[in-house]
């Protein structure tokens, strides 16, 4: 089963982590990737940054786009890792590993298969 683990944080918590111990958190993350990498678990990892981000969406029927990554939060989604491993206790054993955990959240989620979110769909548009 694939999890997506989505890494969120605020800019106090980050400079409180990443200044001081900046080595250490990407020690951290270089030790969890070779990790999973090694057991075949790690589909995908990524930073993201809130520079030239934008919000896309229709309010009233029309289109509207601002500048930045969020509406009202105070943590932004700041990096994730997609790992593909047995069930949801193996998910969380590595998003506890990953630093911002001590910090911050970790939100772990697992990804719909194909097939489950046409089945969504399809149940939405039919009530059922």
């Amino acid at each position: 089963m694939k999890y997506m683990l989505l890494i969120y944080g605020n800019a106090e918590a980050w400079q409180d982590m990443y200044g001081p111990d900046r080595d250490r958190i990407i020690q951290a993350h270089a030790d969890v990737v070779a990790e999973l990498t090694t057991r075949g678990e790690l589909v995908s990892n990524q930073g993201l940054t809130t520079e030239g981000s934008a919000v896309v969406r229709f309010r009233e029927g029309a289109l509207t786009t601002t500048d930045g990554p969020f509406s009202e939060a105070k943590e932004v989604l700041a990096g994730f890792y997609l790992v593909d491993v047995p069930d949801l206790e193996r998910a969380k054993e590595i998003a506890a590993k990953l630093p911002e955990a001590q910090k911050s959240l970790i939100e772990v989620r697992r990804v719909m298969e194909s097939q489950e979110v046409m089945d969504g769909v399809r149940g939405a548009s039919t009530g059922g």
